[in-house]
């Protein structure tokens, strides 16, 4: 009896389901293994953007198009300390479009005036191979841009995480959200919707729908996370990642049971339905510990160090 209660209590246990890691922003996500955690998200997570003739970022909110844009990267990529040969390349193919090929050793080119919501700064401007791709795919003139870590930093809103940073992510580097919460969703739903509409970076198996809403810390390896508020979805998750096509799910849903007035009621509305919890790594813990590696893997367990005390606490 008591095997069998142990093994109960085991299949119940936190782990993590699957890791996305998406190289270009609002283009399609690449289910891995492991993962390299970094301070600012994970390895090669967010590091290109699509930008318009002024420099600003192309989202999936208006280039719908960007789901059907999918992006490899070479496996030993997503290993700790790998570093990128002359003949290591990004690979971004779509339909109708001949495969565009970027070397991942850094551009020579840089380019100013690149903006994405709050921040703006230089990049590293991927070419005009790249810059005709895209802007032949779109049918507007675009460029392809990659974060530049050596000049730039982009914080995120100190607000809810000081001292962090991320790349081309919305604001936080870690998107958490788990399968039960998405499976609760799809129950309302008039048709179900898969995970890739959330753009998760790690999908937590196991545990109850909206968990982690009150996730203040979490734990996996050596490495601590720390939440830092719901994650507010926007007009991407109503665009299915096969086709392109935006429709009115999962908003019209969520609207009626994640909406901030019925979460948050004591605090003034912003219109707001969330899904997931943003994250930061606290990577100041790690350091003073000075031990451990920096990959996670599919499969590992996940330990909640600490919670918030309600719902209507969480930052938002």
């Amino acid at each position: 009896m008591e095997s069998v209660a142990l093994l109960s209590f085991e299949e119940q246990a936190l782990k993590i389901q699957s890791l996305i890691i998406y190289p270009i922003k609002s283009c399609r996500g690449i289910s891995v293994p492991q993962a390299s955690v970094t301070q600012t998200g994970f390895e090669w997570d967010r590091y290109w953007l699509v930008v318009n003739h002024k420099g600003r970022a192309y989202t999936q909110n208006v280039e719908p198009k960007l789901a059907l844009v999918e992006p490899e990267l070479p496996k030993e990529a997503f290993f700790e300390d790998w570093e990128p040969t002359k003949n290591s390349f990004l690979v971004v193919k779509a339909p109708g479009m001949s495969h565009l090929k970027i070397p991942l050793s850094k551009p020579n080119s840089v380019v100013e005036g690149v903006s994405m919501w709050e921040w703006s700064g230089s990049a590293f401007d991927e070419g005009e191979e790249a810059a005709k791709w895209f802007s032949d795919y779109l049918g507007k003139q675009s460029r392809l841009v990659r974060f530049n870590k050596e000049t730039e930093c982009r914080a995120t809103p100190p607000a809810y995480a000081v001292g962090y940073s991320t790349t081309f992510s919305n604001k936080f580097p870690f998107l958490v959200a788990s399968q039960a919460s998405l499976d609760h969703l799809n129950t309302l739903l008039p048709e179900p919707v898969p995970m890739n509409r959330f753009r998760a970076n790690i999908v937590v198996e196991n545990g109850n729908p909206y968990d982690e809403d009150l996730w203040d810390e979490i734990k996996i390896n050596d490495l601590v996370f720390k939440g830092v508020r719901l994650c507010y979805r926007c007009k991407t998750t109503t665009v299915d990642q096969e086709t392109g096509v935006s429709s009115a799910e999962p908003i019209q849903t969520l609207k009626k049971f994640r909406a901030d007035t019925l979460l948050m009621p004591d605090k003034k509305s912003q219109s707001k339905v969330f899904f997931g919890k943003d994250m930061v790594w606290n990577w100041n813990i790690y350091n003073r510990q000075g031990k451990g590696n920096k990959t996670i893997k599919v499969g590992d367990s996940i330990s909640v160090l600490s919670k918030i005390p309600s719902i209507t606490e969480a930052a938002t």
